[in-house]
Order: C-alpha cells, then sequence, then structure tokens
C-alpha cells in the first residue's frame, strides 16, 4: 500500500500531466495546422512544434516512471532500465534546447544590435534555426544515449527477469552508475541553461538601455518596444525558473529507488518534475498572440456549442 503523500502526489501529477498533454497538443495543432494552410511557416512555429512534441514525450516519461518506481517490476530489468533512462533523458535534454533557441530567436529579433558577429547572427537567424533543431537532436543523443552502456546498480533484476528479493541488488549510496547517470545530465542541460541565461541578461540590458532612451519623453507615453521586452523578459525567466526546480527534482528522483523511505523527498520531487512542461506549455500559449487568439476562439466555440446543446 502506497503512503497517502505519494498518492495525492501522484493525482497532482496526473492532473499536471492532463494539462501538459492538452496544452503541448494545442500548440503542436495549431502551428501544424498553420503550417498547412500557408504552405510555409516561421522559424518560431518550427520551434515550437518541436519543442511542443518533445514535452509531450517527456510527459509520457514522466508517467511511466511512476509507474515503474512503485507498481511493476519490468522496469528493474537491467536492458529495460537502460533503454528508458536513454530515452527519458535524450528527450529531456533535446526539450532544454529546443527552448533555449526559442529565447534566442526572440532575443535576437527583438535587441538591437551594432556589433559585425551578431548582426550577421541576426540576419540569418531564420536560416539557421533547423540546422540548430537537427543539431541539438545530435547533441542530445550524444549526451543521452552512452546511458546504454552504462550498468545501473540500484535494485535492478538479473537478465531473467526475476525481480525476487533474492535476485536484486540493492546499494543504498552512491555507486558510478549513480556518478555517470548524473555526468550525462549535468552535460547536456549545461551549455542550453547557459545559454538561457545569457539570452534573459541580453535581454533586460537591452531592456535598460531602451528605458533610458525613452526618459526623454513624455511619462504618458507607452512604447510597444518596451511591452514586447518585459513579455519576452518575464517569459524566459519563468522558464529558467521552472526548468532549475525540475533540474533538482530530477536528480532527487534520479538517485531515488522504490526502496526509498523519504515519501515527502520524492513526492515533492515528482509534483515539480511534471509541473515544469505543463505549467511552461500554458506560459507559452498565453504569451503568443496566434496561440493566445486561437485558444480565445477555441473557448468560444465550445461555448457556442454548449449553448446550442442546452437549447
Amino acid at each position: 500500500m502506497l503512503p497517502p503523500v505519494l498518492i495525492v502526489s501522484m493525482c497532482i501529477v496526473a492532473i499536471e500531466v492532463v494539462v501538459g498533454f492538452m496544452g503541448n497538443g494545442f500548440i503542436t495543432a495549431v502551428n501544424s495546422i498553420n503550417w498547412i494552410k500557408s504552405k510555409r511557416i516561421s522559424a518560431a512555429d518550427m520551434i515550437l512544434i518541436f519543442l511542443s512534441t518533445s514535452r509531450f514525450i517527456l510527459q509520457v516519461t514522466v508517467m511511466m516512471y511512476i509507474h515503474s518506481l512503485y507498481f511493476t517490476d519490468v522496469f528493474k530489468l537491467a536492458s529495460v532500465y537502460k533503454t528508458f533512462g536513454a530515452i527519458w533523458m535524450f528527450v529531456n535534454h533535446a526539450s532544454l534546447w529546443f527552448s533555449t533557441w526559442l529565447y534566442v530567436l526572440y532575443c535576437v529579433k527583438i535587441i538591437n544590435v551594432t556589433q559585425w558577429l551578431l548582426l550577421q547572427i541576426k540576419l540569418r537567424i531564420t536560416v539557421m534555426i533547423p540546422w540548430l533543431l537537427l543539431g541539438s537532436l545530435l547533441i542530445s543523443s550524444v549526451t543521452s544515449f552512452p546511458l546504454l552502456w552504462i550498468t545501473p546498480n540500484t535494485y535492478l533484476c538479473r537478465s531473467t527477469g526475476n525481480c525476487a528479493d533474492n535476485s536484486t541488488a540493492h546499494i543504498s549510496g552512491w555507486d558510478s552508475s549513480h556518478l555517470y547517470l548524473l555526468l550525462l545530465y549535468f552535460t547536456g542541460c549545461f551549455f542550453p541553461l547557459v545559454l538561457s541565461m545569457i539570452t534573459s541578461g541580453l535581454l533586460i540590458n537591452s531592456l535598460w538601455k531602451h528605458t533610458k532612451k525613452m526618459q526623454c519623453y513624455v511619462d504618458s507615453f507607452r512604447d510597444p518596444l518596451i511591452d514586447v521586452h518585459l513579455v519576452a523578459i518575464k517569459s524566459i525567466i519563468s522558464f529558467l525558473i521552472l526548468y532549475i526546480s525540475s533540474f533538482v527534482a530530477q536528480i532527487l528522483l534520479t538517485l531515488s529507488t522504490s526502496q526509498s523511505k523519504d515519501f515527502v523527498k520524492v513526492a515533492v520531487s515528482l509534483v515539480v518534475t511534471g509541473a515544469y512542461p505543463s505549467v511552461h506549455s500554458i506560459i507559452l500559449i498565453i504569451v503568443n498572440s496566434k496561440l493566445k487568439l486561437a485558444f480565445r476562439m477555441l473557448c468560444q466555440h465550445f461555448m457556442c456549442h454548449l449553448e446550442n446543446v442546452n437549447l
């Protein structure tokens, strides 16, 4: 019997996953339909399709991880455990890279640049995006698939699939598999996180400079560029807060096993990990005018349908 705190946390995660499925599915559907209708796609929409699809898969892995921790023995098989871990890490790293490129694109389009290198990037960023996305998939593969050759030592069955107590090896402390896993995880997350922080710093610096230039105008004048800066900054900072929180929670889950007695830590980590892809999908809909308009139209259509049904 699972402790009540874990049952509550799993119910919360289930709600988060449903919200995430709907949010990421909505983002993918809207951008894909627009792509089919117009026969062309913008760089931002292309990133959003890659990002929402990867988030969708990421949430599937979160649910499978919860199921594997407490409900089934099949994931304790070394081969299955390693395959699942490699897929989870690949999708997680790819999703982080896609988010980073989205904010890099916003940053390059918003800020005014004078340096030759930054100006060349600004002029070519749209053409570069497909290659950056493909490169992200390649880098994510390099930083995740080596997990297939790491032998996990924490509470795994023998290759026979017999998961009886006498056929498992449970190691409560740190071992080499933990270190390799964390090394791969840190390696895949470090560079996109640093790039996201640099992007947020450039946006904040650009906003500060632009605000100083606008001080000579009447206070009642509202510069729309300031609103664009603020929306981008709020979006990227919320993303960083969500991801760093999820980053810590995923490390705690990585070090946890089905034999862990610290149920509160596991429960909180599960909720925080599940919140990242769900909440960020909602933020992306809110800050994107096209997605927000499509969502309003969907709600209006749904309300009209309900009224017709009631009549």
